[in-house]
This record gives C-alpha cells, structure tokens and sequence, in this order.
C-alpha cells in the first residue's frame, strides 16, 4: 500500500543552475587559502606532494618523504599527484591537489541525485491517484524526490569537514554513492553490462581503501536480490563477474607492486594486513561511536530515516525501500565489527540514508516539519550571530570577553581586516536571510522545504568559518612558521634528516621548508628533527649520541615541541706515545 497522496505542486524540482551552485558554495570555501592543516588532510597531502616530485617508486609505494604510509590504497593520492602534475606551477601544488577533490565532490553528489532520481520515478515510489488526476509525472516526483536528497546529504554534518579533505575517505564515499546508482540500474536490469560496471565501482573502491568494504558491499547486492526475488542462478554468475572486474581493476597497481618491488619492500603485506586490522569481534566501543558520533554526524538525515524506516516497514519488497536500507544494515555491521571505528566508517552511511530520509519526508507531518524548520533556524541563526560578534570583537577588542577568548586559542596572532572575505561572508549572511523569509512568507509545500533551511544554514556556517576565521585555523594548525624556522638553520650540504614526526608533521616540514628526509629504508642520518608530546618537565631523547641545535613549537600548542639535532662526531681515541 503506497502511504501518501501528493499534488503536482508538491514536486516543484530546483533548477538546475541553483543546484550546481549550491554545491560550488559548498565545495569551494575551505580548498581556497587553506593550509596543510594537523590531521591527516597534511599527511594525504604530504603523500601526493611526495608522489608528483619523487619516481616512480613512490607512486607504487605511498608515502611522506620517506615515511612508509602503505595502509589504505592509492587512488586518491594519484589524483592529488595528477592534480599537482598538471596544476602545481599555476595553482601552487596546496591547490592544485584539491582539484581531484572537487571532482570527487561532484562524483559522489551527482550519483546520489541519479540514484534517488532512478528510484522515485519507478511505478511502485509513485503516491497514489488524486480522484480528479492533479498527482504529478514519475520524472518529476522523481526529480524532487532527488533534489532533496541531495539538499539532505549536504546538511549532514559529518560530511561537512571530510569533503573538504584531501583524504581517501570522500573518495570512498563518492564511490559507495556510485556502486548505490549501479545497483540499482542491476536490480532494474539484471545484466553482465550493469555487473561489470558494479564490479568496476568496487575496484575503485578497492584501490581508495582496501577490499573489506567492497567484499560487504557485494553481499549487500546479493541480499537485495534476495528481497526482490531475482532468480539466484541469473545473479550469482553474474556478481561473479563483478568480483572479477573488481580484482583487474587493482591490476595496474598490484602487478607492477609485485614485478618491480619498489624500494625492495613489498607494500602489499602491510595492505593486506591493515585490510585484515577493519575486521574484528563486536564491542561496546564501536556502539559508543555510533551512537554518539552518530546524533550530530547524520543530522539532518537520521530522524527522517528513521521515520522513513517506520513507514514503509511492511514494503519488504520494493526497490526504492530494499537499496538503501540494506546498504545502511550492512554499513552498520561493518562499523560494529570494526575495532576501533574511525569517521571513514560513518560516512560509508550517509548516501543511503540520504536517500533513506528523501523517502521519509513524504509521510512526515507538516508540524514535525515545521518544528525542524524552526529548530534549524534558532540554532544556525544564532551559530552564525555568534561567530560575526567573536570576529567582530577579536579585531577591535570589544566586547572584552569575546576578543580574550578568541585571541586566548591563537597566542601570537595580529587579526587584520580582509575586505574580500567580509564581503563574501556578508553576501552569504544575507543569503541566508532571504532564504529564511521565502520559506516562512511562502510556506512552500514542495517536499524538500524541510531540508533546505538545515543545508542552507550549514552551508552558512561553513562559509562564515572559512572567511572570517580561516587565517586563525591557519595560525593554529599549519606548521608553516617552524618549519622555516628550521630550514633557516640546516647547512646547504645537508642531505639526510631521521626523524620521528607523525605523517601530518613531516609533510609540513618537509613541503614548507624542504628538508630532506631519509628515503625509505635509508638509515645513518646525520640530522635528526625529533618531536615531543609531553608534559612540561618530562623530555625523552632520542637513542644516540645528538647535539642540540634548535627547540622550537608552534605557539597554538604547548605540548608539542620539535628539536633540530646533528649527530654528535665519535670522541678521539688518543694512543699512548711510544718509548
């Protein structure tokens, strides 16, 4: 039984042009004018910047000046490097290797929109017959249905950082959104065309971060077919082949590994058993992530997913039902068995929820709608007040406590005026505003008004951070200012640097101050920069004989501190004189 009635005013679709802009203000603020910050956005970059100025070696064997990085995969590092090839001289290679991530971006928005869009038009997601016609086309349900979806997946939270990153995890999360549109053409059309093309997304898939998603993924698919009673004997050949055009797919990567052995090291070993490390017994710790991680990193999509879960609880055998709930079932068993869950695991969520939540707004009532909306603009209302008046009082010291408790986080730093991001941050504040006062003055009743204030307030408060704060987060996370510090202090002949920074920082340190690393497996160093996470008072050296030179930190952070060392000279045995 089909759970709703809707007229064609209902399924008024966005323009197209409003869309793709939409997603440029999204994607945009926070690739321009960011630095390498201290998380693994630095280490990835280090990682391509390595690749697009080491050999060959390096784009086979992954990693950061020296530093071994073998875990993951190296799809998105390739893309970064190409980014840097081909952009670095004119973008500078920081930018240059967030091009990949724009595409990236738009890969994963454009198959969630196609997916959804597949999915409403399809006879069984149509509401039922007005009794004097009115309902609208399938093409344009679906269109709507699509459009908020989309609007859903760019107000998640959880997104908002990570797709700004030039890390694995956005690239995995557009190839999951990818492998949901592939399927969902098989399930329409069982094919060898349409499994190949699966197997193809799984490949990829496989190269960004390993084979234990894709494997579960493709269970997924098979228990879809199972729910919609596809003959297992035209299916089963048929992933077969998906799974075999998975595994060619890595060939280009795992053959010359295994031919050419880069560094004389074997990189698969170490992938294999990080792959092997995603998978473990069940614990409370990756409930505790779900849950709590879960509240603010899905939100605006969780509840309508829910509702849309409760709804349609009795269509077991729908398809636009049976895609994304299965494929968040078999996400959440795969964070669940996950020692030790990091965000990536989250994402692998959100696209199928997002479509999840599309299908739920259907049914939801016009008060609970109203109360999100009102919710929505209470709190991104009052974030965004709140980030103008902090920013306000940090350049002219009033209000007091506001200017103390900004300038307090980034000892050091001398805010200055930059007229080009008021100006752009001021333009989106009032953006904003009359985005507030067309659905309250209008009260539309298109299906995704309940979603558009939430996306567009997120996307509000992301511009305002990446304008009028971003020279702070510059400030406060870039290693920039020491890393120069310390090249200013190396000789001309210096040529090998041991060291025991984490990826982040050895990217930094050696793309702002060129310092040369050891290579991988090159020992005997005769420089040595050595970090420190300790508390005041505590010092560990490093084993050996070294001579301080330098000691140094960022002044955003006092409980790191880095040490310029050279190997001290073997002391003079003197022999005793001869009668």
């Amino acid at each position: 039984m089909k759970p709703v009635r809707l007229p064609a005013s209902a399924v008024l679709a966005l323009p197209r042009w409003a869309l793709f802009g939409l997603a440029m203000l999204y994607i945009l603020p926070g690739l321009i004018g960011r630095e390498p910050w201290k998380n693994d956005d630095a280490a990835s970059f280090g990682i391509m910047w390595t690749m697009a100025h080491g050999t060959w070696q390096d784009w086979l064997w992954p990693n950061i000046a020296g530093l071994s990085m073998p875990d993951e995969g190296p799809l998105a590092f390739w893309l970064g490097a190409l980014g840097i090839k081909l952009f670095g001289g004119v973008l500078g290679d920081v930018l240059a290797s967030r091009i990949a991530t724009i595409g990236v971006f738009l890969l994963g928005a454009l198959s969630l929109w196609y997916t959804t869009f597949n999915l409403g038009r399809r006879p069984e997601a149509q509401p039922l017959k007005l009794a004097f016609g009115g309902q609208p086309e399938p093409d344009d349900f679906g269109r709507t249905l699509a459009d908020a979806a989309l609007l859903i997946y760019l107000g998640c939270l959880g997104l908002l950082q990570h797709s700004h990153e030039t890390t694995s995890e956005p690239l995995q999360t557009a190839l999951l959104a990818l492998t949901l549109y592939r399927s969902v053409r098989y399930m329409e059309l069982p094919s060898l065309r349409n499994a190949a093309l699966i197997g193809m997304a799984l490949g990829l898939m496989t190269l960004t971060r390993g084979f234990v998603p894709p494997a579960f993924i493709l269970v997924a698919i098979f228990v879809c077919t199972r729910f919609l009673a596809i003959p297992a004997a035209r299916v089963l050949p048929q992933l077969l082949l998906a799974l075999g055009v998975a595994a060619a797919v890595t060939l280009p990567w795992v053959i010359p590994v295994f031919a050419l052995h880069p560094y004389g090291q074997p990189p698969l070993a170490a992938w294999h058993a990080w792959n092997m490390a995603q998978l473990g017994l069940p614990s409370l710790r990756p409930l505790r992530t779900f849950l709590g991680d879960g509240v603010w990193f899905f939100w605006p999509a969780w509840p309508f997913a829910l509702w849309a879960a409760y709804a349609w609880r009795r269509q077991s055998n729908l398809l636009h039902i049976v895609v994304p709930t299965t494929f968040v079932t078999v996400a959440i068993v795969l964070l669940l068995l996950h020692p030790s869950p990091e965000h990536a695991q989250l994402l692998l969520l959100l696209p199928p929820l997002a479509i999840m939540a599309a299908f739920g707004l259907l049914t939801v009532q016009r008060g609970a709608i109203n109360a999100i909306d009102w919710f929505s603009v209470m709190v991104l209302t009052v974030c965004a007040a709140v980030l103008w008046l902090f920013w306000y009082a940090q350049l002219t010291g009033w209000p007091p406590k506001p200017a103390h408790n900004v300038l307090r986080l980034v000892p050091g730093y001398v805010p200055e005026l930059n007229w080009l991001a008021a100006i752009v941050a001021a333009a989106a504040t009032l953006g904003w505003f009359l985005l507030v006062h067309w659905r309250v003055s209008r009260r539309p009743s298109v299906l995704w008004r309940a979603v558009v204030l939430s996306s567009g307030g997120v996307i509000l408060i992301w511009i305002l951070w990446m304008t009028l704060f971003l020279p702070h987060t510059n400030y406060s996370k870039s290693y920039a200012s020491v890393a120069r510090q310390v090249a200013a202090l190396l000789p001309p002949d210096a040529n090998c640097m041991a060291s025991n920074a984490g990826g982040a920082q050895r990217a930094s340190f050696a793309y702002y101050g060129k310092l040369p690393f050891a290579a991988v497996g090159q020992h005997g160093c005769q420089w040595m920069l050595w970090q420190e996470n300790s508390r005041a008072g505590e010092r560990h050296d490093p084993p050996g004989q070294w001579v301080q030179l330098w000691e140094g930190r960022r002044a955003s952070d006092r409980s790191e501190r880095f040490r310029l060392l050279r190997r001290a000279a073997p002391a003079t045995v003197l022999k005793p004189a001869g009668p």
